[in-house]
C-alpha cells in the first residue's frame, strides 16, 4: 500500500536547474526520515540527500552546495532542488523512507548539451 511517486525530471543543459518532487502515501509521512537516491546505467544506486523527520539534512559530497532537500509534511511530499547540474548527475532519481524497502518508479534526469 506504500506508494512513492517521483516527478519533475527532464532534459536540461549543464548549469541548469530542476526541482524533483516525491509524493508519498500509505505511511505516516511526518515521522519518517526521507532520502533521495539515484542510479545511472551500469552503476549502483547511491544516496544523494536525506532529511530527518525533524528537518536535519545531509548530502553526498558530490552534490553538496548544489542540491537542497526539503519536505512539506502537510503535502506528504519531499523535494530535491538541483542547481548547477553536471552531466555526471544524469541518472534515474528515486525517493525512499528510511526503514521501508519500497521504491517508486523514479524520474529521469538527463544533463546534456
Amino acid at each position: 500500500q506504500v506508494q512513492l511517486v517521483e516527478s519533475g525530471g527532464g532534459l536540461v543543459q549543464p548549469g541548469g536547474s530542476l526541482r524533483l518532487s516525491c509524493a508519498a502515501s500509505g505511511i505516516i509521512f511526518r515521522i519518517y526520515n526521507m532520502g533521495w537516491y539515484r542510479q545511472a546505467p551500469g552503476k549502483q544506486r547511491e544516496l544523494v540527500a536525506e532529511i530527518t523527520s525533524g528537518g536535519i539534512t545531509n548530502y553526498a559530497d558530490s552534490v553538496k552546495g548544489r542540491f537542497a532537500i526539503s519536505r512539506d509534511n502537510a503535502k506528504n511530499t519531499v523535494y530535491l532542488q538541483m542547481n548547477s547540474l553536471k552531466p555526471e548527475d544524469t541518472a534515474v532519481y528515486y525517493c525512499k523512507a528510511r526503514g521501508i524497502t519500497y521504491w517508486g518508479q523514479g524520474t529521469q534526469v538527463t544533463v546534456s548539451s
